[in-house]
């Protein structure tokens, strides 16, 4: 069946685009008022989303391409642009507009007195408009050009307040080691470019090149291992994970943005689009594996001991997306299917944390949980919405959390890759313990802040999209189960069943339990002392509270080298290439002003300089003579 509403795909990029050039054009002058042109068109691409979506779930949907605009012809190569809808791009399209509209709803009251709002919102749009496009994409290079325009979004929104110096660090810091990655996904795609036949880059002729087998290997393995690298980047992965926490300087909806449904999935997504190239090599599937794998408990360890409410939340977003690449590094086709599933949940929950947290700053104007406390009873829905985002977080049965952290469980389980199951489990009973510190310190007790007086609701324009996000939080996790297996057939087109386990259900659920329990005895109840934990053992608690020294690190390794190797450039530049062309000026000047000496009108200077020039001449053609007979 032919699908009605995918060949308007292209519309879906293009209202969040139409909304940023006017709200550029119209500058300060629209004030608040361009926040609802921004709306109103992530409303737009919205709908025809769920349209698309609605469509491709009847059944029978065949995937839209379409190809014919002519970009680029080198001899007898043409690149084209165009588009793709297919049921994985179909999901994301959803997520992608839903998240951004309800961040756009939320931002009106939490940017509401900002004189540059109508700036945030324009650049909201853009970024809406550059992801939705990479999601679209028909060939690598078109994503590739959507993946760049992703990242200067990213720098623009991280340093929106610019005024902060520590706004401006984490925007360069974003931008530069995302393209470290970049680099690495660029040469990927050159040595694609390479090795296709008739160097075709659309994604349906990678598919059947690679599972073709036409391309396999030693270089299907570098293609894939280059293109994760490039993952690595967007999504945080180690060793280029430092930027995804720094971005916290942000507003808050942007982190929600980032963190939630768009650019950190766009790693995610990528891997999962050029999944065919990975499944042709293994080598590649176990580097992915293993790097989710050790992103997901090792942000998970760093968030137990983190005080910023929102660098919590952005650790425990690194270590979920560990736990996708760990899923779509095991390789099969149930846990490509629980990769996406995690995804997709992961948007929501994520989502609604963030803005959660949002809230909460902006009633107490720190983001410091040291400095919170007794928030819960002046913020009830705050509150209430965060909680059933913290248990989806934490894994905790019926949420959507636990159905797909689960599947990615279960997949280990069943595919015999016990070590990943240890570290996935051992990573759920850290996230729920730092999630019930989150929550028990701040909603929790008695207030602490200074600032606790005026604490107050957030108005509905804020609070209406968490009771959204919250909704979807509980009911998600339902579109694959158990007894409902219903996305994994339609995102793979084949018959597919979640090969249920008890015992990874009942383990699962067990640690989720053990980390919010072990969390309460700690921040509630006080039985057991953290500052006793603490004060024996300093060592460990300072390598957790600063990151494994990783940025300490970075900046000895890198910072400082490449800085100093900076100023030998410098000086070499002043005293060796500037040397060279001071010493040319300083000769031909010289010259000058001799030649202007004897340029002086004196009878007797001309005849001297013609007596020394004829016994220069003299003496020259004397020795050429005397070394020819010599």
């Amino acid at each position: 069946m032919v699908s009605a509403f995918s060949q308007y795909a292209w519309l879906i990029p293009l209202f969040p685009l139409l909304s940023f050039l006017v709200l550029m054009a119209a500058g300060r002058s629209l004030r608040e008022a361009g926040a609802y042109i921004s709306i109103a068109a992530v409303f737009i691409s919205f709908v025809l989303s769920v349209l698309i979506f609605w469509e491709r779930i009847g059944g029978g949907a065949e995937d839209y391409t379409w190809n014919n605009m002519q970009w680029l012809k080198l001899g007898d190569f043409t690149l084209k642009m165009g588009f793709e809808v297919t049921n994985l791009n179909a999901l994301m399209l959803v997520v992608v507009t839903l998240v951004s509209l309800l961040v756009n709803v939320y931002s009106t009251g939490y940017m509401h007195g900002d004189e540059r709002i109508n700036v945030f919102f324009a650049y909201i749009a853009l970024f809406t408009f550059s992801m939705l496009g990479l999601v679209i994409s028909v060939n690598l290079v078109q994503l590739y050009i959507f993946w760049e325009l992703v990242g200067v979004c990213s720098f623009l929104l991280v340093g929106f307040w610019y005024f902060k110096p520590e706004a401006r660090a984490a925007a360069k810091k974003a931008f530069i080691v995302t393209r470290v990655g970049d680099v690495g996904l660029f040469i990927g795609i050159l040595l694609l470019f390479w090795v296709m036949p008739d160097h075709a880059l659309d994604f349906t002729s990678i598919s059947n090149a690679f599972e073709g087998g036409k391309i396999s290997g030693e270089m299907a393995t570098w293609i894939a291992i280059l293109i994760f690298v490039g993952a690595m980047g967007k999504s945080g992965q180690f060793p280029l994970h430092t930027w995804l926490p720094d971005a916290m300087e942000g507003p808050t909806p942007i982190s929600a943005l980032i963190h939630a449904a768009t650019m950190v999935a766009a790693g995610v997504y990528l891997v999962a689009r050029t999944f065919d190239i990975f499944t042709a090599a293994p080598a590649a599937l176990t580097v992915v594996a293993v790097v989710g794998a050790f992103t997901a408990i090792f942000a998970a360890t760093i968030g137990t001991a983190q005080n910023d409410i929102k660098r919590i939340l952005a650790y425990s977003t690194v270590s979920q997306l560990g736990y996708m690449m760990m899923a779509l590094g095991i390789g099969t086709t149930a846990a490509y299917t629980a990769g996406i599933f995690h995804l997709f949940t992961h948007a929501f929950f994520k989502a609604l944390l963030f803005l959660g947290a949002g809230s909460v700053i902006h009633a107490v104007h720190t983001q410091n949980i040291q400095e919170m406390g007794g928030v819960g009873s002046k913020m009830k829905v705050t509150a209430w919405t965060f909680a059933i985002g913290a248990l989806a977080l934490s894994g905790i049965v019926p949420l959507s959390g636990f159905w797909s952290k689960d599947a990615i469980l279960t997949e280990a389980y069943n595919t015999g890759h016990y070590g990943l199951l240890t570290v996935g489990l051992i990573a759920a009973f850290f996230t729920a313990f730092y999630m019930s510190r989150l929550y028990f310190l701040v909603f929790f007790g008695k207030p602490r802040g200074e600032h606790q007086g005026q604490v107050h609701e957030s108005p509905g324009s804020m609070t209406m999209p968490l009771v959204v996000l919250a909704v979807l939080a509980v009911t998600a996790g339902f579109v694959f189960t158990p007894f409902s297996p219903w996305l994994g057939t339609w995102l793979t087109g084949h018959a597919q069943a979640e090969h249920a386990s008890a015992l990874v259900m009942i383990l699962s659920t067990l640690v989720g339990l053990l980390g919010i329990g072990a969390g309460y005895l700690v921040y509630v109840k006080r039985t057991i002392s953290a500052e006793n934990f603490v004060a024996g053992a300093p060592w460990l608690y300072k390598l957790l509270n600063r990151k494994y020294f990783i940025d300490e690190l970075y900046q000895v390794v890198w910072v400082r080298s490449l800085q100093a190797l900076g100023q030998l450039l410098h000086l070499f530049d002043v005293y060796v290439v500037d040397g060279v062309v001071r010493l040319s000026t300083y000769a031909v000047t010289g010259v000058g002003r001799l030649g202007s000496r004897l340029q002086n009108g004196h009878v007797q200077t001309y005849g001297l300089a013609t007596l020394i020039g004829l016994l220069i001449l003299m003496l020259a053609i004397a020795g050429r003579r005397f070394i020819s007979l010599g």
